[in-house]
């Protein structure tokens, strides 16, 4: 299983590489349909919501972990 830490990063990823590619999305699509080029823009946009969204989550689920209590206590 992937660490926390590995998750972000690679969602982080994700997103960048998401993001960087949407102006050559439009060159590639270029050539298709207007149907197909929107549904293909639209796989994409869907696509960056669920990314956010679990980068989101991720980040929640880690500062949740970096709020806890990590001070040991001595046993009863």
């Amino acid at each position: 299983m992937l660490s926390l830490q590995t998750r972000i990063e690679r969602t982080e990823r994700l997103l960048r590489m998401l993001e960087q590619d949407a102006p050559l999305l439009t060159m590639r699509v270029a050539q298709l349909s207007p149907e197909h080029q929107e549904s293909a823009k639209n796989y994409a946009a869907t696509l960056m919501l669920h990314a956010r969204a679990e980068l989101e989550r991720l980040l929640q689920h880690r500062t949740y972990w970096n709020s806890g209590d990590t001070i040991p206590h001595p046993a009863d």
